[in-house]
């Protein structure tokens, strides 16, 4: 398990803007992909961006325009700063950080999870 730390989120009105970051255990090498997944309140899974050790990123396609991020590379840590600008009701939900790691059983490791609350 690669040791994670999530910071960032809140509660803002429809339109506002919020931020996310993540902190992992790693390098580029050890690790093979990075990003975040959400959990609505339906308890709808969703992949919200991927980040690979080569920075090709992957937005998912309810998020693309809103969100950005941002690789962040020092010595045995790898971060990731999620800005979400244009927020909606339905990016409402709780944000978990992962990483998978570059082994042949690609291990997954999470974080404690965000809360993003997005008021109409």
């Amino acid at each position: 398990q690669v040791p994670l730390v999530e910071s960032g989120g809140g509660l803002v009105q429809a339109g506002g803007s919020l931020s996310l970051s993540c902190s992992a255990a790693g390098t580029i090498d050890t690790i093979n992909t990075m990003g975040w997944y959400r959990q609505t309140p339906g308890n709808q899974r969703e992949e919200v961006v991927t980040v690979r050790s080569d920075g090709s990123k992957t937005y998912a396609d309810s998020v693309k325009g809103r969100f950005s991020v941002v690789r962040g590379i020092r010595t045995n840590t790898v971060n990731l700063y999620l800005s979400m600008l244009n927020l909606k009701p339905e990016d409402t939900g709780v944000y978990y950080c992962y990483t998978k790691a570059s082994t042949a059983t690609g291990q997954m490791s999470w974080g404690q999870g965000t809360q993003v609350t997005v008021s109409s």
